[in-house]
Formats: structure tokens, C-alpha cells, sequence
């Protein structure tokens, strides 16, 4: 159906609560990119959120639809998807249904996408909310709100991104992206008992053979502005590199290099 009908009710707990999940995809040439990690991390999300899976919930199955509504929307060719999943019925914080209903929808995404950013990007901290420690922390909930109030903040202050910090003042992530530092040639990025999302490219290269290390170690602020590079990984822009946070500025030498590795390896 048309993106501009009514669809859900005012009973809907994903309005009502953020009582689900989303995955955020790419489709190039009519391909579902890195689906298999895609999949993996919505099952994973639905166990977790308490979620009562049904059979037919399968990679082929959303595979499927997925091919089928980009290609009734014209946008097989590359196209960004959206697949979002919340819990059934009514209830109010107790649920009374645990079945999962979803939506899925696509759009077009121009061709400089599969391009490294030409100028560095602006980083900054958003200071109003903090990410949580624990179970929960790792899934793209329904509920973005810190990471809505982080794009205001970062639009406010003509940055591009802001990195939001879990409880204990240490860097989570970014407003969109997860976050990594390179220093004296080797790769850190927050473990995931940090409180950032799993992100399904920051999966991908830790799973890869790269020509260098990456390690999940907590990360300060301190650790962000003495870095000699800092890029942003997500499954829409791939990776992205840092210019600039705060009085710090970057290059982007390893960035580069991820960046033909990674388009070589997946398109």
C-alpha cells in the first residue's frame, strides 16, 4: 500500500511504547546486502525482547518481500529498507499478545552512498542522555529517543554526528553509526557491554580478515581526541571518517583502506 495511508491503530505498542525492533537494510541491484547478519541480529533482538517467533520468520522469507516491494517501488537497483517489528495486541506495559507484527518499506538512495566522504565529518557529544549498560542496550529498539534528541543536538551545532556516552561517561556510539579509533595502526572500538548497538557492519569487520587488528576496548574521550584517525560504520554509508571533534583533527589513511576492502569483498 501507498506510504502515505493509515496503517497502524492508536492501540499500537510500538506508538504506544516502543515495544519492538527495527533493521535498517541495503539493496543493491537487487540484492539484500550482508542479509545473513542482518537476520541473525533480528532473530537475536526477538528472542531478547521476550518475543514469541513465528516459523515462517526466516532470512528467505523477508528476503523475499523485501526483493518484491523494492521492485514495486522501482527502487531495486540500490535502495535503503527499512523493516520494523512490534508486538501484537493491546495491554498496557503487560503485554497480553507476544506475536510480532511488521511493516517493511523502501526508498531510493543515490549512487554517491558507495563513496567515502570527501570531507571529514564533524564529531561532537551530545550531553543531555546517557546509553544504559545492559541486555537491552545492544538492540535497535522502537524507543530512539536519545538518538532523536542527538541529531537535534548535532543539527543545533552545525555538527554532522555526536556520540552519546553510557552511564559511566565512557563513548557507546554515535548518533547513527557505531564508532571506531585507529591509533599507532591498530583499530578499538567499544564492546558492546559499552552500551552500543550492534550494529550489523560493525559485526562484519570484526568478522573479517583485515591487514590489521581490530580490538573491543572501552573508549574515553580522552581516547577519541588523541586518535589519529576516528571513522563511523552503518549498514547505509558503510564507513565514514572523522575530520574533526572538538580541537582534534584527523586524517584518513585506514578509512580509505576499509573502504575499497568493504566494497570489494560485498558488492
Amino acid at each position: 500500500m501507498a506510504g502515505d495511508k493509515p496503517l497502524l491503530t492508536v492501540d499500537n505498542r510500538s506508538f504506544r511504547y516502543g515495544d519492538g525492533c527495527f533493521e535498517t537494510m541495503k539493496v543493491y541491484q537487487g540484492q539484500l546486502l550482508l542479509a545473513d547478519l542482518h537476520f541473525e541480529r533480528l532473530i537475536a533482538s526477538l528472542h531478547l525482547l521476550h518475543f514469541h517467533i513465528p516459523a515462517h520468520f526466516t532470512k528467505d522469507y523477508f528476503t523475499g518481500l523485501i526483493r518484491e516491494l523494492c521492485r514495486l517501488n522501482s527502487v531495486s537497483e540500490l535502495a535503503r529498507v527499512r523493516l520494523t517489528v512490534w508486538r501484537a495486541g493491546t495491554g498496557l506495559y503487560d503485554p497480553v499478545d507476544h506475536t510480532p507484527h511488521f511493516i517493511i518499506q523502501s526508498w531510493e538512495l543515490p549512487e554517491h552512498i558507495f563513496e567515502l566522504n570527501s570531507t571529514g565529518l564533524l564529531l561532537d557529544v551530545f550531553p543531555d542522555a546517557v546509553k544504559s549498560c545492559d541486555k537491552i542496550s545492544s538492540v535497535k529498539s522502537n524507543n530512539c529517543l536519545p538518538y532523536v534528541l542527538a541529531a537535534l543536538y548535532a543539527k543545533e551545532h552545525h555538527v554532522n554526528e555526536t556520540v552519546l556516552l553510557n552511564q559511566n561517561g565512557r563513548v557507546a556510539d554515535t548518533t547513527i553509526a557505531n564508532i571506531f579509533i585507529v591509533r599507532d595502526n591498530k583499530v578499538y572500538t567499544p564492546p558492546l557491554t559499552e552500551g552500543c548497538v550492534c550494529g550489523v557492519m560493525r559485526k562484519y569487520l570484526l568478522q573479517k580478515e583485515l591487514p590489521f587488528s581490530i580490538t573491543e576496548q572501552p573508549l574515553s574521550l580522552k581516547d577519541l581526541q588523541y586518535a589519529d584517525e576516528i571513522f563511523l560504520t552503518n549498514a547505509i554509508y558503510g564507513i565514514r571518517w572523522v575530520g574533526r571533534f572538538r580541537n582534534s583533527s584527523y586524517g584518513n589513511a585506514t578509512s580509505a583502506i576499509l573502504h575499497e576492502m568493504l566494497y570489494e569483498s560485498m558488492l
